[in-house]
């Protein structure tokens, strides 16, 4: 029998649940323009996505084939890609007060060191020579790094946002975006976390608060119609 907690959080969940619907419904159309439109690729390095690796979970391999999808669309039309790592000195100074959060002892304990073996994109998604890579040291991609100037520079007011993590990297560049003048369209198949209901959690506070999120077939068909009117 279930108790007064599991009833709650069921009605919890039921609200939740009716919000989302209501949402997709009322909300409108998206679309972009692509020539004022760049890709994001948070993160998505040797130290997250390869099995085995000390920060790897599951949920970051499975993303990979929505993120390569875009990562072609977007260079067949020269929209600039731009690829983060989180990266850090051996001392953890560049880190501040993070150095110490639980879930960033693996970091502590040397990995995603500057110039490490896991600490450069994945082989998989690795970047051209000619495209931008950011090294970061906070969760944002926009704190303390030229990300802003760059994409101002490049004429873009849109960014598509992929990679890890979730609830980290992803949703902190994303707030960012948005304060910074930047529209965010998140990627649902292309973004993950070690816990797939903590990605889901925060693709619905996003789309209601921050910005787009929007599945990989629509971003995939307004590049596409873009292409077809140029």
């Amino acid at each position: 029998m279930a108790n007064n907690d599991d009833h709650e959080f069921t009605g919890e969940a039921e609200i939740l649940k009716r919000a989302a619907d209501e949402y997709e419904r009322s909300n409108p159309d998206f679309g972009i323009d692509a020539r004022k439109t760049a890709l994001l690729v948070i993160d998505l390095q040797e130290g997250f996505v390869a099995e085995g690796a000390r920060m790897w979970t599951p949920q970051n391999l499975r993303i990979l084939p929505g993120v390569k999808q875009l990562i072609e669309r977007c260079r067949a039309l020269s929209v600039p890609i731009i690829f983060t790592e989180h990266v850090h000195d051996a001392s953890g100074r560049d880190r501040g007060l993070m150095w110490d959060v639980p879930l960033n002892r693996p970091i502590k304990d040397g990995a995603l060191r500057i110039g490490g073996k896991d600490s450069g994109t994945y082989h998989q998604v690795a970047p051209l020579p000619n495209e931008k890579v950011i090294q970061k040291h906070r969760y944002s991609a926009f704190f303390d790094t030229d990300l802003h100037t760059y994409l101002r520079g490049c004429d873009v007011d849109t960014v598509i946002i992929t990679g890890v993590t979730m609830a980290g990297c992803v949703r902190h560049t994303t707030e960012d975006a948005i304060a910074e003048g930047f529209r965010p369209i998140v990627v649902r198949e292309a973004v993950g976390d070690r816990v797939p209901a903590v990605t889901e959690w925060n693709l619905f506070d996003i789309d209601a608060k921050f910005g787009d999120v929007e599945p990989l077939e629509n971003v995939l068909r307004y590049l596409e119609n873009l292409d077809k009117s140029n």
